[in-house]
């Protein structure tokens, strides 16, 4: 049944304010998805700080507009979903991206740092790690230099205890530099640079 003017309305709003909170959005072609893939995947998403909605490309041309947005969805193929992150700007990308591996669902588009960017960026930014997962990185090469110094002086007083000569600080410190390069020297992938996508 089609919707009233009135409806059509309030469903822009409502996907207007959203783009406006957004820190991140990801458009998909869900053709081919059933509603039960669906609607497991926007619950995986809910739970993720991400809503999932769904609408005709007009709406979502609209919407985009009024929000600052220049973006035309009716250049975009199949049946449009927008992801969209109030918390985690990595997130929508991702959660697509890992479904995509095993649904008929793609990436084809998106809004990421408050720019319009094309499917090849925002495909590349669904291969990234996850922001948990980069954090986690960080933590452990900071932690890495802490926890070697915390070991060098355990066995310094260790041994100062015992009457035996002390541990030569440079050997020791080589043996630090050692344990933390691995981490530090871990290769890490960059984000892109942000893509204008093309006006229509």
């Amino acid at each position: 049944m089609p919707k009233t003017r009135s409806q059509k309305s309030d469903a822009i709003a409502g996907l207007v304010s959203a783009l406006k909170g957004a820190k991140s959005a990801a458009f998909s072609d869900y053709q081919g998805m059933s509603v039960q893939k669906i609607t497991a995947l926007r619950k995986k998403m809910h739970a993720e700080g991400v809503d999932y909605i769904v609408a005709k490309k007009t709406l979502l041309t609209l919407a985009a507009k009024e929000a600052g947005f220049d973006v035309n969805f009716k250049s975009l193929p199949g049946m449009l979903g927008v992801a969209i992150a109030t918390k985690d700007e990595m997130a929508p990308s991702k959660l697509i991206g890992d479904a995509g591996k095993d649904q008929p669902i793609k990436l084809v588009g998106g809004i990421f740092e408050g720019n319009v960017v094309d499917q090849a960026f925002i495909v590349q930014l669904s291969k990234l790690p996850s922001k948990p997962q980069l954090l986690t990185q960080l933590l452990y090469v900071l932690n890495g230099p802490t926890s070697a110094f915390a070991r060098l002086l355990d066995a310094y007083r260790e041994q100062k205890a015992a009457g035996a000569p002390a541990p030569t600080p440079v050997v020791e410190a080589a043996q630090v530099a050692e344990e933390v390069a691995p981490a530090a020297e871990a290769p890490t992938e960059e984000a892109p640079a942000a893509e204008v996508a093309p006006t229509v």
